[in-house]
């Protein structure tokens, strides 16, 4: 009975400690996205003489992969204007959903600070 109670006290400690970690993995592999996807954006300033929406990156033929696409949707917000700029927006769902929105804007700030900190 005593190894029973030691069990489920270490799995009581374990398992939120592993679910953190599995956002916090997730978090990052996003984060590479977004940066992947500033990328973009620039090489297709210097083409096109303007940033690219998400209905362009989609018309392109980009798509998030697939360890991404299961745990963030994604905007790419584009407004016309002077001068150009662009802000990706992550929006965490499913099981990632506590994590909160992410973004990055085309003057390289990311919000929220603290989480592209860790």
């Amino acid at each position: 009975m005593v190894v029973v109670a030691i069990v489920a006290i270490l799995a009581a400690i374990a398992v939120p400690a592993y679910r953190q970690y599995v956002i916090r993995g997730n978090r990052s592999a996003a984060m590479a996205q977004m940066m992947d996807l500033a990328t973009r954006e620039q090489q297709f300033l210097l083409t096109n003489r303007a940033y690219a929406d998400t209905a362009a990156l989609v018309a392109s033929g980009y798509a998030l992969p697939s360890e991404v696409s299961p745990f963030y949707s994604w905007t790419v917000d584009a407004p016309a204007g002077a001068p150009p700029s662009f802000v990706i927006t992550f929006t965490p769902i499913a099981g990632q959903a506590s994590d909160g929105v992410l973004t990055l804007d085309s003057s390289g700030k990311k919000s929220p600070a603290q989480k592209w900190q860790k």
